[in-house]
């Protein structure tokens, strides 16, 4: 059953580490949290392995772009088929990489991302980050342009400030927290749109992931990553933002929690 309150609608974005792994946990906040959108990442799944049919049990429609054993992103829309916009980004043909996903649904443009991590620095996988998020910037110039309410959500892989990890020292070294890497990001937010949770938490302090190692989670050594960027024309209909930190602490979850906006109708 869809839950609305009030013309008020949830767009979700959860990183589940593995979409058959995860499925119970997966299924489980689904009907417990009942978000008109989920945009997944990291499902981990070739695209015919993809478990669309327990999905739509509870009701949800979806479209995905997998790939074997890694990557992956998906958006689920509840009782409502999302209508595919782009899958990819353009600007290097030869990148076969599943991150990128664009639809349109309930009257929003909605794109789920899972930009790429870009560990060890220096190296390639960080300069295939940094190209990476100037063809997520140049993507969303075009959706800019189109004046549409829209949200780009997902795994970002960038922790913005030093207000958004437990501990600047521990991370100063990673590719998450590079100045390169924050540079792209805040140039995302330069060209008009709007970081969500940062917005309602401006003092910081708020994580989305916490590592498997090390008692992360147990010591609450975690940071934040996982984003919701607005479009000017969704901006203004941001009612409340969260994190469902609680699906962090239960058994085999993933090691990213949901994040998710309310939005005005």
């Amino acid at each position: 059953m869809r839950v609305e309150f009030l013309g008020v609608r949830k767009i979700a974005s959860f990183n589940i580490n593995g979409v058959k792994a995860r499925l119970p946990r997966l299924l489980e906040w689904l009907e417990e949290t009942r978000p008109a959108v989920a945009c997944l990442q990291e499902i981990k799944s070739q695209d015919e392995g993809f478990p669309i049919a327990e999905f739509e049990k509870l009701g949800y429609k979806g479209i995905w772009h997998g790939q074997k054993s890694f990557n992956g992103v998906a958006i689920l829309a509840d009782g409502e088929q999302p209508v595919e916009v782009q899958r990819g980004l353009d600007g290097e043909p030869e990148d076969d990489h599943s991150r990128y996903l664009e639809a349109d649904v309930f009257g929003l443009r909605v794109v789920c991302i899972y930009l790429p991590n870009g560990n060890p620095v220096p190296g390639p996988k960080f300069d295939y980050k940094l190209r990476w998020m100037e063809r997520l910037r140049r993507r969303m110039h075009t959706i800019k342009a189109e004046e549409v309410p829209a949200i780009v959500t997902g795994d970002y892989n960038v922790i913005p400030t030093d207000h958004d990890v437990w501990s600047p020292k521990a991370m100063a070294a990673d590719a998450l927290m590079q100045p390169e890497s924050r540079d792209a990001y805040f140039r995302l937010l330069g060209d008009g749109w709007t970081d969500a949770l940062a917005t309602h938490n401006p003092r910081g302090g708020v994580w989305t992931y916490w590592d498997y190692q090390a008692g992360a989670w147990q010591r609450d050594h975690g940071f934040r990553i996982d984003h919701a960027l607005l479009s000017p024309e969704l901006a203004d209909r941001l009612v409340a933002c969260g994190v469902d930190k609680s699906h962090r602490g239960r058994e085999k979850a993933s090691d990213h929690a949901p994040v998710w906006v309310q939005l005005r109708d």
